[in-house]
């Protein structure tokens, strides 16, 4: 094949012409004379992506919404925000469009909206972006958040017989669960949330290592009217992004599985009404120390026996050591200690 000067300038498609009519078979390989780039990991990519695989998994569909609202959307939502709580845009196409939105869940109510009118559930959720106004700045913070809003029936409809029971505030409960249990997040504990647009005893906050992380309920009657939804739970939720991925694509720590058998016993204890259980749970667990694997809450119960004002939690522990086999000495005295420091703390009394 005929030389030519590097230093001209020839139109890439007459190389390639030339190449075509010359044989592409017939010109030599040659290797990069560059090393090539780094390859790094995009964790904040990665993290949204194990997101949407989970929550697809677990059978919601994702919806990509305006980050552009009507501020009469928001103001029925959290029923009645301040004028200036939302960013305001200053060329909007519409009046519809005018503001930028603070939280997913507007447009993520009216899409549920327009799809109940062609089907009977509705269970979707979304990532994006909200606009936060920071005072004394121009630029609005620009965190992320993970929403959902679950409708309808339990299962959909098929030939079979199928559970028609409406979704509601526990089965978005295990949804959460669920994802935070895939993205290994630790020191989670849910706490009583409230909202100024959710059932006030139907809601929950999510904290993870200290922090508010979002919360979880069902939407309040009232405003579940002023968005013309049908009367049924609407169970919703709002999660930051950020701190459910903060400690993303880190190692997680292993434990050694035990070679010894684990003792299994039940505690049935009285509480106050008013007691949260997770306050039960934090304490049994604390005191159980690394031999108390395992605890699970398995009963509640208001009613005779139990004395008005109370109630009956009753849990099924897990005791396992793993460098030896637990006596019924050993578990009769961490019980003990249990017990005790329910009684002491928490003025818990033992269900017999």
């Amino acid at each position: 094949m005929p030389s030519y000067r590097q230093d001209v300038n020839i139109p890439a498609d007459l190389v390639e012409e030339i190449g075509r009519i010359y044989g592409y078979d017939r010109l030599p390989s040659t290797l990069l004379q560059d090393e090539l780039p780094p390859q790094r990991r995009n964790l904040a990519l990665e993290g949204e992506t194990k997101v949407r695989d989970v929550l697809t998994g677990c059978g919601l569909d994702e919806a990509i919404t305006y980050s552009m609202i009507n501020p009469a959307d928001d103001a029925r939502l959290q029923q009645g925000p301040p004028a200036d709580a939302c960013v305001k845009v200053l060329n909007p196409l519409s009046a519809d469009r005018s503001h930028l939105r603070r939280t997913l869940l507007s447009n993520l109510l009216h899409a549920t909206r327009a799809n109940l009118r062609f089907r009977e559930r509705v269970t979707i959720f979304e990532l994006g972006r909200v606009f936060l106004p920071r005072p004394g700045q121009t630029l609005p913070a620009e965190p992320r958040r993970l929403g959902a809003v679950l409708v309808g029936p339990r299962e959909p409809a098929t030939w079979q017989p199928h559970d028609v029971t409406p979704l509601g505030f526990f089965d978005l409960k295990g949804v959460v669960e669920t994802l935070l249990d895939r993205l290994e997040v630790r020191n989670v504990t849910w706490e009583r949330g409230e909202h100024p647009g959710m059932h006030p005893g139907r809601t929950a906050q999510v904290v993870v290592g200290g922090q508010a992380a979002g919360t979880v309920g069902e939407l309040h009657p009232q405003v579940r009217a002023a968005w013309d939804l049908p009367a049924l739970p609407v169970a919703l939720m709002e999660l930051d992004l950020d701190i459910l991925l903060a400690n993303w694509g880190e190692a997680a720590p292993m434990t050694a599985i035990s070679g010894q058998p684990a003792v299994y016993e039940d505690l049935a204890v009285i509480v106050d009404d008013s007691l949260p259980a997770a306050q039960v749970d934090g304490l049994i667990r604390q005191t159980g120390g690394k031999t108390l694997v395992d605890l699970r809450l398995f009963d509640v119960y208001r009613g005779q026996p139990v004395p008005e004002g109370k109630k009956s939690l009753a849990y099924n522990l897990a005791f396992q050591a793993s460098d030896r086999t637990l006596t019924d000495e050993d578990v009769r005295k961490l019980r003990h200690k249990i017990v005790q420091r329910l009684e002491r703390e928490l003025g818990a009394t033992l269900r017999a």
